[in-house]
C-alpha cells in the first residue's frame, strides 16, 4: 500500500519525483529540452525502469485499417470466448508512448476487467499533426466495430478508455462517434485526460514541479497543434465541445498533484450537467502518469484495477441487456 508524506503527495510518487531531481541535478535533461525521438527513448527507458509487465495473457500483434495506412495494435485476452472490448489510446502528449510503454497497463486493465484490450499505435505528432492521431483513434473504434466479431469480440460492448493524451482521444472518439451516427459505445473511461488545450485552471498554476511541468505541456501541445487557434477545437480540446449530450456514461479519473486535475473535473462535470452518468475518482496523493510507475508506486495496480472494475461493471452483458 502507498502512503502519504507530511506534504500529502504519496510516499512512492515523492520517491519517483525525488528520483527525477537526482537525475536532474546529473545534468539528464527534461523532456521539453531534447528532440521527439530523444523523448520517446527517454519514455520508454523509464517505463522500462519503473512500470511492471503486468500479468501474462494471451496477446495478439494486428494491422487494422487507420484513416491513412495500417495502424499497429496489440490485442490482450484475458479470457477464452466471447469477450466486451475496452479500446486503449495511450498517453504521451500525442507525441511518445507507444504499445510497449503502455502494455503493463493494458495487461493488468484486461485482466482485472475480463474484457478484451485493443491497444492502438496512432499516430504521432510532429511527424503527423492534429488530426492525425483523432482519426487513427476514431479509424480503430470503426475497425473494431466492423471485425470485432471476427476475434471473437462482442461489439455490442466496447468500451473506449486510455491515459492522459489518450484520455483526450478517447474522450473525442466517444464525441466523433455521436456526431458522425458511428458504432454504439456502452461507456468511456478517461484516466487524468487533458480536456482543455488552454492550461488556465487553477491546477496548471499550482503543480509546476510534479514530473509535468508547464514547459513540457507546451511543448507537447506545439508538437501536436499546427497553430494556437487549434486549442479551441473540441477534437483538441473536448471540454470547448458544446454540447455533451447523448453521450455514453464515464468515468474520470484525476490525480491531485496533476497540473491536469481540474479539466479532468471540469469534464466530468460538464458531462453530469449532459446528463450523462459519471462515476469521478480523485487519487489525491498521485502525481501524472502514475498508471505506469507502478514498480515504484504501487497505488497504480489499485487504481487500474477501480477503473477495471467500472469499467467491466458498465459493460456487462446484463447490465446492457445483452
Amino acid at each position: 500500500m502507498s502512503g502519504e508524506n507530511n506534504s500529502g503527495i504519496d510516499s512512492g510518487a515523492q520517491q519517483f519525483l525525488d528520483i527525477l531531481a537526482a537525475a536532474t541535478a546529473k545534468g539528464v535533461p527534461s523532456l521539453h529540452e531534447v528532440s521527439p525521438d530523444e523523448a520517446r527513448a527517454m519514455n520508454m527507458r523509464s517505463k522500462e525502469l519503473f512500470g511492471s509487465d503486468g500479468p501474462d495473457m494471451e496477446t495478439d500483434d494486428l494491422r487494422i485499417t487507420g484513416a491513412s495506412g495500417p495502424i499497429d495494435a496489440r490485442l490482450y485476452r484475458p479470457a477464452d470466448g466471447t469477450l466486451a472490448l475496452i479500446i486503449y489510446y495511450h498517453g504521451g502528449g500525442w507525441v511518445i508512448g507507444n504499445i510497449a510503454s503502455h502494455h503493463g497497463l493494458c495487461a493488468r486493465l484486461a485482466a482485472a476487467s475480463g474484457a478484451a484490450v485493443l491497444s492502438v499505435e496512432y499516430r504521432l505528432a510532429p511527424e503527423h499533426l492534429f488530426p492525425a492521431a483523432v482519426e487513427d483513434c476514431y479509424a480503430a473504434l470503426l475497425w473494431a466495430a466492423e471485425h470485432g466479431a471476427e476475434h471473437g469480440l462482442d461489439t455490442a460492448r466496447i468500451a473506449v478508455a486510455g491515459d492522459s493524451a489518450g484520455g483526450n482521444l478517447a474522450a473525442v472518439a466517444a464525441l466523433m462517434a455521436r456526431e458522425q451516427d458511428g458504432p454504439a459505445i456502452a461507456y468511456q473511461a478517461l484516466l487524468y485526460p487533458a480536456t482543455d488545450m488552454h492550461m488556465e485552471t487553477q491546477s496548471h498554476k499550482t503543480f509546476t514541479q510534479h514530473l509535468l511541468t508547464p514547459q513540457s505541456i507546451r511543448w507537447f501541445q506545439n508538437h501536436y497543434l499546427p497553430t494556437a487557434a487549434a486549442r479551441d477545437d473540441w477534437r483538441a480540446s473536448p471540454l470547448r465541445a458544446g454540447n455533451l449530450y447523448g453521450l455514453p456514461s464515464a468515468y474520470v479519473m484525476t490525480a491531485g498533484f496533476d497540473p491536469l486535475r481540474d479539466e479532468g473535473a471540469a469534464y466530468a462535470k460538464a458531462l453530469e450537467r449532459a446528463d450523462v452518468d459519471v462515476t469521478y475518482q480523485c487519487f489525491p496523493g498521485q502525481i501524472h502518469g502514475f498508471l505506469t510507475l507502478d514498480k515504484v508506486i504501487p497505488q497504480a495496480l489499485e487504481a487500474i484495477d477501480d477503473a477495471a472494475a467500472n469499467i467491466a461493471k458498465a459493460i456487462d452483458s446484463d447490465a446492457l441487456g445483452a
